[in-house]
């Protein structure tokens, strides 16, 4: 057959251990034999970040707004013993904020559903959408330690640089930390817009949580940008299409969450989305099942699985070792970007594909075979569930294709 030809590239992102191998196979096993694939390459791996002094992850971003469409590996976000491990220059900030910053999108992530996979909370029967704001709090913040005896303020100053407020953060008696943190209301709103779109065009509440009764001004900006831009633009459509907007605590969101059936949009801060898109991707079934997409103000896509880079697997492969490494979600990322490079070049051809390669491997799993991972999850009469390596699971996949 011939293969399905691309007009336009994707930016591809390649990243850092077992991930990186997956990613490689993915591509020779799935999707090559299929498509005249076409990407503009960036090695977001540790070690070319590192020589690069890290701007190979802005070109990275700013290739996306060129090209629209982006596909991302999962990359090693450093702390001190990796810094150690690699012998890097400094610890680097995470790809994923310095991506986020400059595409100032906002994250969606939801489970791939899978039958024979129930969730560890039996009451959700549909998909939890997580919507991850992708600017500001700890992930752009500035730390310090502090010693005993020495004072940390909060200070404002004017476009001249006159100070015009200092408020006392904290007199240290003994040594501590300090961290502080910032937002912009043109992120918040564009955030808002893009969650309230979402919500209309799936046809699925929304419900934004944060503390404004501890955060009196920061997570109180967040209520009320969202509460004026639903009241001024959205309120009539969601009405019109029978869904409805609503803001409480995060507490109260989470116990609402666990007693839902799901089918709802649930909008978070940036570090709240990061934690709990993993605790429902894993009560879902497991981290490899979650995909996740940036979507940008101006309608950049950077596809991404919502999981790290499996470490432990890549230590063990790297010693020769098999191992059986989901790669669900990481085909995911490849789906939705060409799914979306097909929807904007016009060519149906190709996000067909990408939507044949998404029901070849769901019906892989279905059928009973699988990653380690599922296997204590899956509970299907009449099949018996078969555990495949990483390699051999794609492979599986690819007959079913």
């Amino acid at each position: 057959m011939s293969k399905i030809r691309m007009s336009t590239p994707i930016v591809e992102m390649d990243g850092d251990e077992m991930t990186r191998v997956l990613w490689k196979w993915i591509k020779e096993i799935l999707i090559e034999p299929f498509v005249d694939l076409k990407t503009e390459y960036y090695d977001l791996g540790l070690t070319e970040r590192d020589r690069t002094d890290d701007r190979v992850t802005e070109l990275s971003a700013l290739a996306t707004k060129r090209y629209g469409v982006a596909v991302k590996c999962a990359t090693i976000t450093p702390n001190a013993q990796r810094v150690k491990e690699y012998n890097l220059k400094q610890m680097w900030k995470s790809p994923n904020g310095t991506i986020r910053r400059i595409l100032d999108g906002t994250v969606f992530r939801a489970p791939i559903l899978v039958n024979g996979i129930t969730p560890y909370v039996p009451g959700w029967k549909k998909p939890i959408v997580l919507a991850r704001h992708a600017y500001g709090d700890i992930y752009n913040s500035v730390e310090s330690r502090v010693e005993d005896g020495q004072t940390a303020y909060l200070v404002v100053c004017d476009k001249s640089g006159r100070e015009v407020e200092r408020k006392l953060i904290h007199s240290f008696n003994g040594d501590g930390i300090v961290q502080g943190l910032h937002n912009v209301d043109k992120s918040i709103e564009a955030f808002a817009r893009s969650c309230f779109n979402y919500a209309l065009e799936n046809k699925i509440p929304m419900w934004l949580g944060a503390k404004d009764t501890i955060s009196k001004t920061y997570d109180h900006r967040f209520k009320d940008i969202f509460a004026e831009i639903y009241e001024s633009e959205y309120k009539s459509a969601f009405e019109a299409a029978g869904i409805y907007y609503m803001y409480t605590l995060i507490d109260d969101i989470v116990a609402r969450i666990m007693r839902s059936e799901g089918g709802v949009l649930w909008v978070c801060k940036n570090y709240d989305g990061d934690v709990m898109s993993d605790m429902v991707a894993t009560a879902y079934g497991s981290l490899g099942m979650m995909s996740s997409v940036l979507v940008s103000p101006d309608g950049k896509y950077e596809y991404e699985a919502a999981h790290g880079t499996v470490t432990r697997h890549y230590y063990k492969w790297r010693n020769g070792e098999s191992t059986s490494t989901n790669s669900v979600a990481t085909i995911w990322a490849w789906t939705g970007a060409l799914a979306k490079r097909g929807e904007l070049d016009g060519i149906p051809e190709l996000a067909d594909f990408a939507k044949r390669l998404e029901a070849a491997t769901v019906g892989t799993i279905e059928s009973g075979y699988m990653t380690g991972d599922l296997i204590p999850l899956f509970h299907r009469e009449g099949v018996t569930p078969v555990k495949l390596d990483s390699e051999a699971f794609l492979k599986k996949i690819a007959e079913n294709l």
